[in-house]
C-alpha cells in the first residue's frame, strides 16, 4: 500500500520541512495493523518525492480482532486486498505519521505551511465502486487534475472485463495541509469500508479535517455517508453542522451585504478613512510585526505591505474564499521574494485559541466584532487579549447613533445584514474599559469620519495598549 507525494517547488527538499521527515533517512513507525515506513525515492533541488509505505499484517489483524466483521467465507479475513489497496489504514497512517503537516505546523519553515506548492499525489491502487466518474466527482471540484488508470480483473483473461481498482494521480498547486486533509477524508470514501468501528468521534474528525472545503463540495452528502459508513444518525449530525450558517453560500451573502454597506458609506469614503486611521495608530505604536484579524480581501494588508517598517504581517480570515481573493488582490505569487516572506495568509477563527497569533506587536481588528454573536465575545476577548496578547490592539466598529444620518437606511436597521449588534459610543467605551480591567490594557478612543455634534462620527476606534504582562 503506497502513497507518494512529489513537488517541483524549488528547493524541492523543502517538502521534508513540511512533513517533518528528513529526506536522507528511512523512518519506520509501529501501527496497530502493521508497520508504516517513510522514505524519499528522490530528493533534489528541482524535484523531491516522499513515500509512505504501509505493511499491513492481515493475520495479526484477525487475531487481534481489530474491528473486522465476520464472514461466511472462512478464509476471507486472511485472503483479501487489505494489504495492497489504499484504504482507511492509509488515512490512519497519514494522521499518525504526517500529523504535524496535516495540522499545518512546521517549526523550521512556518512560512511554507500556507504556501501553495506544485504537488502530485500518486496512490498505487485504490478501490472505487463508481469508477473513474466517481473519482472525478470527488477530486475535480477541489481543483485537482485527475489521472485514473483502471486495472483489468486479470490481464490474461481480458474477457472478464475491468475491475474496480485504479492507480490514481492527483495534481494541483495547493497547500500540503489541504492535500493531506483531502486524502485523509476521501480515501475511506473511495474504499467505502473503514477497518474500525465508527462512532461519535468520527463526526468530529470529519468536521475537523473537512471544515475548510466539505460544506461547499457538490458531493458532500455522499462523502459524509460513506465516511460514516452510512450510519444515519451520525450522517445527519455531521451534515447539520456542515450546512449550519452555510445556506445560501455565506461568502456570497457576505460579499453582497458588504457591497451594500460600502455603497451606504461611499459618500464620505469612510472605509478609506478607517483604514488610514488604523494604519496610523499601528505606526505610532512602533510595531514591526502586525496581525490583520478578519483581513477580508486584503485592503489593509496592501497598505501594511507598502510600508517597509512592518517586517512581518499575518492576515487571517474565517472565510477561505476571502483568503484566496486577498492572495489574488495582493498578487502574492508575483511579489518579490522579500515581500512574500513578510506576508502570511491563514484561515482561522477569532473565537478559538490559535498559537499562530502569538508573538506579534500589534493587531488590527477592523469592523469585525459586530459580526460576532454577543455570546461569543468573551471567547474573542480571550483569544486576542489573553492568548495572542499583542502590545497594541486597534478595534473599529460602527457607531449606531450615526445611523439616523444615513438617508437610505431604514430606522432601526443595522448597516450590514450580518451585523449581530451595533454599539453606541458609550456602549463601545463600556465594553473596551471592561476588557482593559480583565486583561491589563489601557485604552484611548478616536472618532473616524466627519463628526456630527449630536450623534458623533460614523465609525469609532479603540486603541488598546498593554499595561502589564500578566492579565488578572
Amino acid at each position: 500500500m503506497l502513497l507518494t507525494i512529489t513537488t517541483t517547488h524549488v528547493p524541492a527538499t523543502d517538502l521534508g520541512y513540511l512533513l517533518h521527515k528528513h529526506p536522507a533517512r528511512v523512518q519506520s513507525f509501529s501501527m496497530s495493523f502493521g508497520q508504516a515506513h517513510v522514505f524519499y525515492p528522490e530528493a533534489g533541488d528541482e524535484r523531491c518525492t516522499a513515500a509512505l509505505l504501509l505493511e499491513v499484517d492481515p493475520i495479526g489483524l484477525v487475531r487481534g480482532r481489530h474491528g473486522l466483521q465476520s464472514s461466511s467465507f472462512a478464509l476471507e479475513q486472511y485472503v483479501n486486498d487489505r494489504p495492497y489497496v489504499v484504504s482507511s489504514f492509509m488515512s490512519v497512517a497519514i494522521g499518525h505519521v504526517f500529523g504535524s503537516a496535516l495540522g499545518g505546523r512546521s517549526k523550521e519553515r512556518p512560512e511554507l505551511v500556507e504556501q501553495p506548492l506544485p504537488l502530485h499525489a500518486h496512490l498505487s491502487v485504490v478501490q472505487c465502486h463508481g469508477g473513474e466518474t466517481l473519482l472525478r466527482r470527488l477530486f475535480e471540484p477541489l481543483g485537482y487534475i485527475v489521472e485514473a488508470q483502471q486495472h483489468p480483473l486479470d490481464e490474461q483473461f481480458p474477457a472478464w472485463g475491468e475491475s474496480w481498482y485504479f492507480t490514481l494521480g492527483l495534481a494541483a498547486t495547493i497547500r500540503l495541509r489541504d492535500l493531506l486533509s483531502h486524502l485523509y477524508v476521501l480515501i475511506p470514501v473511495l474504499d467505502n469500508e473503514k477497518h474500525y468501528w465508527v462512532g461519535e468521534e468520527e463526526v468530529e474528525k470529519l468536521l475537523r479535517h473537512g471544515s475548510a472545503w466539505l460544506a461547499r463540495h457538490p458531493e458532500r452528502e455522499l462523502i459524509t455517508k460513506r465516511y460514516l459508513r452510512y450510519q444515519r444518525r451520525l450522517t445527519r449530525a455531521a451534515l447539520a453542522q456542515l450546512v449550519r450558517d452555510e445556506l445560501p453560500d455565506p461568502d456570497r451573502s457576505e460579499e453582497e451585504h458588504a457591497r451594500e454597506e460600502e455603497a451606504l458609506e461611499e459618500r464620505i469614503s469612510l472605509h478609506e478613512l478607517r483604514l488610514q486611521a488604523v494604519l496610523e495608530a499601528i505606526k505610532q505604536s512602533g510595531a514591526t510585526r502586525v496581525l490583520d484579524l478578519g483581513c477580508g480581501e486584503g485592503r489593509l494588508l496592501k497598505l501594511l505591505l507598502a510600508d517597509r517598517s512592518f517586517e512581518s504581517i499575518l492576515g487571517m480570515d474565517v472565510s477561505y474564499r476571502a483568503i484566496e481573493r486577498a492572495r489574488e488582490r495582493l498578487r502574492l505569487d508575483r511579489l518579490p521574494a522579500r515581500d512574500q516572506r513578510r506576508l502570511k495568509l491563514i484561515q482561522g477563527s477569532l473565537i478559538y485559541a490559535d498559537q499562530r497569533l502569538a508573538g506579534y506587536d500589534a493587531a488590527a481588528i477592523v469592523e469585525v466584532i459586530e459580526h460576532l454573536d454577543t455570546s461569543r465575545l468573551a471567547a474573542f476577548e480571550r483569544v486576542v487579549f489573553e492568548q495572542a496578547r499583542p502590545g497594541t490592539v486597534v478595534v473599529t466598529t460602527p457607531n449606531r447613533e450615526y445611523n439616523v444620518r444615513w438617508e437610505t437606511l431604514p430606522a432601526g436597521r443595522f448597516r450590514h445584514k450580518d451585523h449581530r449588534f451595533e454599539w453606541t459610543r458609550s456602549e463601545f467605551e463600556q465594553w473596551a474599559r471592561a476588557v482593559c480591567d480583565r486583561f491589563g490594557y489601557t485604552v484611548t478612543f478616536q472618532p473616524i469620519g466627519p463628526e456630527d455634534p449630536v450623534v458623533g462620527a460614523p465609525s469609532q476606534m479603540a486603541i488598546f495598549q498593554v499595561q502589564r504582562r500578566d492579565p488578572a
